[in-house]
């Protein structure tokens, strides 16, 4: 049974080793030759995941008819905003009724499409199977064989028990849950609150603002995500809850240190600078977009998006969120 994995960043390559060292035939698309010959060469990859010696039986290709040849599984690890692109040129190599596992997460700019329509768009005509995993994840930690649990979104049963078994080792539980859409959007827009929750860190507002904004941050995924045809209780779990406490709390999150940052006063241009690429960043913006677009209210990513994008002073913001109208909750 062979298994492609689309994407050697940190996660992706994380995804294809545990795979791998259950003795699957794991096959890694890296676009970077460099790269590629780097991590065939050391069993390291250097750039996105340095302190892991990769698994003997990982092969690392960047020929994508080689990597995506047989597969019967298909992992898709491409930053958000560049996996339609990735699909549009990997398609001649994929087959027919491919099973697409996606651990992207992020909203489509522009578009304001999740990864699942993305997928289906770019993939069109070849009748892709789809799933979606996230949950609370650190790719340091579930390379380390820390216990970490994840949760499969997947309206196909049958898929789904297949590819909970593929990824479950003794260190990683995994879920199914019908609702592909709650547990992609959950694994999005949760980063905007993570951006969130570094501010307030930063200006040191303490552990009472940490807690409400968390709270508050998931009633506004929730309601974004009914309002797209999710289920809100999906947000309670795995996807939601769970990958929000993770990101707004754990210091191995990007985006809570561009937050974090944000809050001690530097500028976004000059975080960036910095190579702190957060998929929050983006996603603020097309979530934003789909809020306005959608009718729905979201006053965290509002205030989020005008730091980021208008340049408002983090401290206004908070002040602007604690004067909003009085309401039940």
């Amino acid at each position: 049974m062979k298994v492609a994995v689309i994407g050697a960043g940190a996660w992706g390559t994380t995804l294809a080793n545990t795979l791998a060292k259950k003795g699957l035939d794991t096959h890694l698309w890296v676009r970077e030759q460099a790269l590629c010959d780097e991590m065939r060469e050391t069993g390291y990859n250097s750039v996105f995941l340095p302190d892991f010696k990769l698994c003997e039986n990982l092969k690392c290709d960047s020929r994508p008819e080689i990597v995506l040849s047989g597969a019967k599984y298909i992992i898709l690890v491409v930053p958000s905003q560049f996996l339609r692109d990735a699909l549009g040129n990997l398609k001649p190599y994929f087959p027919h009724n491919p099973a697409v596992i996606c651990a992207s997460k992020g909203i489509e700019l522009n578009t304001g499409a999740p990864m699942s329509e993305v997928v289906a768009q770019s993939l069109d005509g070849l009748e892709p199977r789809y799933g979606h995993i996230s949950g609370p994840t650190f790719a340091y930690e579930l390379s380390a064989e820390l216990p970490t649990s994840i949760v499969l979104g997947c309206e196909d049963d049958k898929l789904a028990r297949e590819v909970q078994e593929l990824f479950s080792t003794h260190y990683l539980r995994v879920y199914t849950n019908r609702d592909y859409r709650g547990v992609e959007l959950g694994g999005a827009i949760k980063n905007i609150m993570a951006i969130a929750a570094g501010m307030a860190d930063g200006l040191k507002f303490g552990h009472n603002a940490r807690a409400a904004l968390i709270t508050r941050g998931l009633a506004e995924m929730s309601r974004l995500g009914v309002a797209m045809g999710a289920k809100s209780s999906t947000f309670m779990g795995l996807s939601g809850m769970g990958d929000l406490v993770l990101t707004c709390t754990g210091d191995l999150s990007r985006n809570r240190q561009v937050g974090l940052k944000l809050g001690q006063g530097m500028k976004l241009s000059e975080i960036l600078q910095m190579r702190m690429v957060a998929e929050g960043v983006k996603t603020t913006e097309s979530v934003h977009f789909l809020a306005r677009k959608l009718g729905v209210e979201l006053p965290i990513t509002e205030q989020v998006y005008k730091i980021l994008y208008e340049d408002k002073d983090p401290a206004l913001a908070v002040r602007d969120l604690m004067e909003r109208d009085l309401t039940c909750e």
